[in-house]
C-alpha cells in the first residue's frame, strides 16, 4: 500500500488548463441526487465540482426540491425529476436522467438519496445506455451495484464508488469491522470501479490493483455533508479529463486537506462541511505548484 501525500500528488499531476479554455471544454457535470427531506446536498456537490475546476454543472433533483436548489445556486442549470411517495427519486426519473446524462462528461449520481429511492431502476437504466461519460456513485445507489455488476462491467466509462464504511460493509455483505483494505481490491475487482473507502484512514483502490492510503482531515471530517462534496469533488476533477485514480487521489487529498484548513477556526469539530469548499482552489493551486517544483528539481 502507497502513502497518499504530497509525493505521490507530486508525480501524478492534474491536467493543465489552456490558456484559450471556455466552460465546456473545461468539463461538465451533472449531479443526481436529493430528495425532499435532503433537497441541499446536490449544492454542496455542485458547488465542489466547479471548486474543483469543472466549466458547467448541472442538478438533477426531485422536483418539489429543484426551484429552491435553483435559487440557491444561480451558477447550475437544474432539471426537476418526478418524486416517488417517499419524496425521493422515482423510477420515472430514468429517461430524463439517462438524456441529460447524455450530455456530460461526467455523472454524479445518489448525493442526498436515501434507500426509497428507486435506485436500482435508474441505475439500471443509466448502465444499460451503455455511457459515454464517467460515473460516480454515491449514497444509496452503492448498495445497488451488486444488484446490477453486469450492466456495471459492460458501462463503458469509468465507474467510482464512494462508500462510507457501513455503504461498504453493505456492497460486499460483510460487517463494518471486518473492513479492510484489501477489501477495498476485492470490491474493485468484482465490480470493475475505483472505491473509495472513506473513513479515518481513507482507501483508494483501483481495479488495476493500485491501493492508497490517505491519513485523514482530522475528526471534523465526519459531519453530514462531508462525502457529498468529496464526490462532486471527484467529479470535477474527472469532467476535466484526469485519469480516474489520479482524479479519485486529489479530490481526497483536497478533501482531507481542507478539513485540516477549517478546523482551526471553529476547532478539531464544529465546522460546516460547506466551509470545506473555499479553500479547494488554492489548496489545489498550492499542490500542484509544489508538485512542479519537486518534478522540476529532480
Amino acid at each position: 500500500m502507497i502513502a497518499l501525500n504530497a509525493e505521490w500528488l507530486a508525480h501524478h499531476p492534474l491536467p493543465l488548463a489552456d490558456q484559450d479554455t471556455d466552460k465546456n471544454k473545461r468539463g461538465r457535470v451533472l449531479l443526481a441526487g436529493g430528495s425532499v427531506q435532503v433537497p441541499g446536498a446536490l449544492r454542496l456537490s455542485g458547488e465542489a465540482a466547479l471548486r474543483a475546476g469543472a466549466g458547467k454543472v448541472q442538478l438533477a433533483t426531485v422536483e418539489p426540491a429543484a426551484l429552491g436548489l435553483g435559487l440557491i445556486f444561480p451558477e447550475a442549470a437544474v432539471i426537476a425529476l418526478r418524486a416517488n411517495a417517499a419524496g425521493e427519486l422515482d423510477a420515472a426519473a430514468s429517461e430524463p436522467l439517462v438524456e441529460a446524462a447524455s450530455r456530460c462528461d461526467t455523472l454524479v449520481l445518489g448525493p442526498g438519496t436515501s434507500v426509497e429511492a428507486d435506485v436500482n431502476e435508474i441505475l439500471t437504466a443509466l448502465l444499460s445506455s451503455g455511457g459515454g461519460m464517467d460515473l460516480i456513485l454515491d449514497a444509496a445507489f452503492i448498495p445497488a451495484v451488486p444488484c446490477v455488476s453486469n450492466g456495471a462491467r459492460a458501462f463503458r466509462g469509468e465507474i467510482v464508488l464512494t462508500p462510507h464504511p457501513g455503504e461498504m460493509a453493505l456492497l460486499m455483505g460483510c460487517e463494518a469491522e471486518d473492513l479492510t483494505p484489501s477489501l477495498a481490491l476485492d470490491a474493485a475487482d468484482r465490480f470493475g470501479a475505483t472505491i473509495i473507502m472513506k473513513g479515518p484512514q481513507t482507501i483508494v483502490a483501483s481495479k488495476r490493483g493500485e491501493l492508497l492510503q490517505y491519513s485523514g482531515g482530522g475528526p471534523g471530517m465526519a459531519t453530514a455533508g462531508s462525502g457529498d462534496v468529496l464526490a462532486g469533488l471527484l467529479g470535477g476533477l474527472l469532467a476535466r479529463g484526469t485519469d480516474v485514480l489520479v482524479a479519485a487521489a486529489w479530490s481526497v487529498f483536497l478533501h482531507g486537506e481542507a478539513g485540516k484548513r477549517v478546523a482551526g477556526a471553529p476547532g478539531a469539530t464544529g465546522f460546516l462541511a460547506r466551509e470545506l469548499l473555499a479553500p479547494i482552489p488554492m489548496l489545489m493551486e498550492r499542490s500542484s505548484e509544489a508538485g512542479r517544483q519537486r518534478r522540476s528539481q529532480r
